[in-house]
């Protein structure tokens, strides 16, 4: 039975780590707040005459942020999550405010706005491994699907951008800089990084040419292009989809948005703690199934009461549990010291996922009045998707059976491939015992 002092310490670590967790997510959240200001304005500024389409100035946006994560990840490694959270913060502040007072009014200005304020999108690849390494790998499923939560800044941006745009212009980004600038003092002062953290030593371009060989790297980044990209993709497009396929108003189009937004945010966490209970791979599968399902149905422009309502709202579901899968898998599978610098390629495509979608959806309905085309893309996207989830279910079972194997002979476990192989999974992959769960 553990002493008073054991005790103590014991409850002095998990009130550290929920400190960790609650300060990662409320930056997370107020960053992807920031970096979703533009979407619920699009339709706005194409009635006002700003532009004549809006999916240009809402994707660049997202394709800075996507890519920056790769940097931004490593650098995390390097400098740790008390470091640059709040530089990420400080930082999106410059964007928002000349977007507010400068950037809104013309195409152009809201293009080079748009670029600078894809650095809040970065604040992802903070958080990530930050949080997985307050937390022990039992219960890094969980926390980061709770930070993952932190992606519910989105919703804040779809219910308060445009009420706040009609009382001001700039109303909606000076609050939000307002945020951030709170955000960055709070986070300096109150945040540390774990007790067993210790800054990456290698120099950037290697560390990212050793991610980049790595084959769960790969695999991870389609697996969440499909999920988190999906989910952007539809956060940001779809107010000018239902103004356009159904006729609603802005306002009437961005609540709906943001309702999609919620069922993604609510089912994030989710996603996380049913992969630490039934495996990441079962729970991806789950999620691909349930996209695909949807995405059929909107094939056929289903009346959006009621029928087409469900169908986004469970499509949205779906991508909230698969974006929670994702890191769960990467959190169980690859080395602790690698988790900066893949959750930044990963993170990058997750949002390039979201950055092509908007832009093909625009062009779909200018050419041909219907985004079915495009929703047939994505079920056959997600298809792949569950084989490579499966691809992923079978190395985890490969490599367990050669641990297994070696444990009965007492010779050391090697690998299926050599050390250093471009398709290896991670040291992490070999050893955890709840990747054997993971196999459907």
């Amino acid at each position: 039975m553990p002493d008073a002092s054991t005790a103590q310490r014991q409850q002095a670590g998990r009130s550290a780590r929920s400190t960790a967790l609650l300060l990662a997510t409320l930056g997370f959240a107020v960053n992807f707040w920031a970096w979703s200001l533009i979407s619920p304005l699009g339709p706005v500024l194409v009635a006002e005459g700003v532009m004549d389409d809006a999916a240009l100035v809402v994707a660049v946006p997202v394709l800075v942020g996507s890519l920056g994560r790769i940097v931004v990840g490593a650098l995390t490694d390097r400098f740790g999550g008390r470091l640059m959270m709040p530089a990420v913060s400080l930082l999106s502040v410059i964007p928002v405010l000349f977007i507010g007072f400068v950037g809104q009014y013309t195409v152009a200005t809201l293009i080079v706005g748009g670029f600078v304020l894809g650095v809040a999108g970065t604040s992802f690849a903070v958080g990530v491994p930050y949080v997985n390494a307050w937390f022990p790998p039992q219960k890094r499923g969980s926390a980061i699907g709770v930070y993952g939560a932190g992606m519910g800044g989105t919703a804040v941006a779809a219910f308060s951008t445009v009420p706040l745009y009609e009382v001001g212009d700039a109303v909606p980004f000076v609050a939000a800089a307002i945020a951030l600038v709170l955000y960055a003092v709070i986070a300096y002062v109150l945040m540390q990084d774990p007790p067993e953290w210790t800054p990456s030593r290698r120099h950037l371009g290697a560390q990212l040419a050793d991610t980049a060989r790595i084959r769960l790297t790969w695999q991870t980044c389609y697996l969440y292009a499909l999920s988190f990209g999906g989910y952007v993709a539809f956060s940001v497009y779809l107010p000018s989809y239902l103004m356009n396929a159904y006729q609603l108003t802005a306002g009437d189009a961005a609540m709906r948005m943001a309702g999609f937004v919620v069922a993604a945010v609510v089912m994030r966490p989710v996603g996380g703690i049913l992969s630490d209970r039934i495996g990441s791979v079962r729970t991806l599968v789950i999620s691909y199934l349930v996209v695909i399902a949807c995405a059929v149905i909107l094939v056929f422009d289903p009346p959006l009461m009621l029928l087409g309502t469900i169908a986004f709202i469970v499509m949205s579901v779906g991508l909230g549990l698969g974006a929670g899968g994702v890191f769960a898998l990467i959190g169980g599978a690859s080395d602790p010291a690698k988790v900066g610098a893949i959750t930044g390629f990963v993170g990058a495509a997750g949002g390039l996922g979201g950055f092509v979608p908007p832009l093909l959806l625009g062009v779909l309905w200018q050419s041909q009045g219907t985004y079915a085309l495009g929703l047939v893309l994505l079920a056959l996207a997600t298809g792949i998707a569950l084989l490579i989830t499966l691809w992923v279910g079978r190395d985890a079972r490969t490599a367990t059976a050669h641990a297994t194997a070696a444990e009965r002979t007492g010779t050391p476990s090697e690998p299926p491939e050599p050390p250093g192989h471009p398709g290896r999974t991670g040291r992490a992959a070999q050893t955890d015992p709840p990747d054997q769960e993971d196999v459907p």
